[in-house]
């Protein structure tokens, strides 16, 4: 696990909730935290835990996995559906439980796809579509 980089955090999360228009206090009260606790993340006194970067991404309606890479929690992907990620986590029309499950089976999709597949060959997803066709559900 790469090192916290708590600085650089505190300055995204702070131009994040500058441009979702949000005032310290409204992103505090929307992602469950002190006004306080938010203000020492944003200023980079302090190291928040996975699960208030998760709370504070929900407010910002951003992915969590982009705080965490932030945060130095993850490695950076090469743009792996991120676009379709933040757009999932950003859909008013759907609750976070069905967020969550929606980017699973994205995730689950992306291994299956990844182990299945022969480096430099594509013909795992064309023989699997024949395989299929014309037989009844």
């Amino acid at each position: 696990m790469a090192s916290l980089n708590v600085g650089s955090l505190g300055e995204y999360i702070r131009e994040q909730r500058r441009s979702a228009q949000y005032s310290l206090r409204q992103l505090a009260e929307a992602a469950g935290v002190s006004n306080p606790y938010l203000s020492q993340i944003e200023r980079g006194l302090r190291k928040p835990s996975a699960e208030i970067l998760q709370q504070i991404a929900k407010a910002l309606r951003i992915s969590a996995e982009t705080l965490y890479v932030q945060a130095g929690i993850l490695e950076e992907r090469r743009g792996e559906g991120l676009e379709l990620r933040a757009s999932i986590l950003a859909d008013p029309l759907i609750n976070e439980q069905q967020k969550q499950a929606l980017l699973a089976v994205y995730d689950a999709f992306l291994k299956e796809n990844a182990a299945g597949r022969p480096s430099g060959a594509d013909e795992g997803a064309d023989g699997s579509a024949d395989e299929h066709e014309g037989k009844a559900p």
